[in-house]
């Protein structure tokens, strides 16, 4: 099975002109033509933490499904952390994850057509913390009987170092400079690989809305599920 992926910190809609656009954001998502989308910063981050794609939107200018993770029904995600689905593939398993850290983490986790696991993070600012969340992490594949995927924004601006709770079980690939969007300068975002997942191609989407659109660039990679 191939599949294209991509993850984005989309930064609740907030572009570089500061002006919240979730059109924008939906434009740029539509144009990665990838089947499965994992978001950072997908959420508001006061009160209920209301959505900053309405689902309205999404139904009506996308054809991808939100994968439900909310309990409250007016977040996109968990701790900002959203999965979008091209409508076709089927999902299951989705469940959300509480980090370990010294402000507020999460991940969420969801089977894609029983094939592959995809799970969408946000790292912690401190290696520290984020080490912790790596175990946490490589905690949870333990249970996982798929080949799996780790997208998100790790917010580690060394290209070798930092990884290394994850790299027992996964390979970490860094498609290319993805942050500041306005002059890319490291690679945060990032996709890690377990067995039986081949990366076949991947980059970075620097079209001249993305550069706008957010602070961070969209990654995207081409997987192939070889088990």
């Amino acid at each position: 099975m191939d599949l294209k992926l991509a993850t984005y910190n989309m930064r609740k809609a907030i572009g570089l002109d500061r002006r919240r656009d979730p059109h924008r954001i939906l434009h740029v998502l539509n144009d990665l033509n990838a089947d499965v989308l994992v978001l950072q910063e997908a959420d508001r981050r006061l009160g209920p933490r209301p959505t900053a794609l309405p689902f309205k939107l999404i139904e009506g200018e996308t054809d991808f499904v939100p994968v439900p993770f909310s309990s409250n029904g007016l977040s996109l995600g968990s701790h900002g952390n959203a999965v979008l689905v091209r409508k076709g593939l089927t999902f299951h398993d989705a469940r959300t994850l509480e980090l370990p850290g010294l402000e507020p983490r999460g991940a969420v986790s969801v089977g894609i057509e029983g094939k592959m696991q995809v799970i969408g993070t946000h790292l912690g600012l401190l290696r520290p913390y984020r080490h912790q969340q790596m175990r946490a992490l490589a905690k949870h594949f333990d249970h996982i009987d798929l080949p799996t995927v780790i997208l998100g924004d790790f917010n580690e601006w060394s290209p070798r170092r930092g990884f290394e709770p994850l790299e027992v079980h996964f390979d970490i690939h860094s498609p290319g400079r993805s942050y500041h969007a306005s002059r890319p300068m490291a690679a945060l975002d990032r996709i890690a690989t377990s067995e039986g997942v081949e990366l076949r191609d991947a980059g970075v989407d620097q079209s001249k809305l993305a550069r706008i659109a957010s602070d961070h660039l969209p990654v995207w990679a081409k997987l192939r599920i070889t088990d």
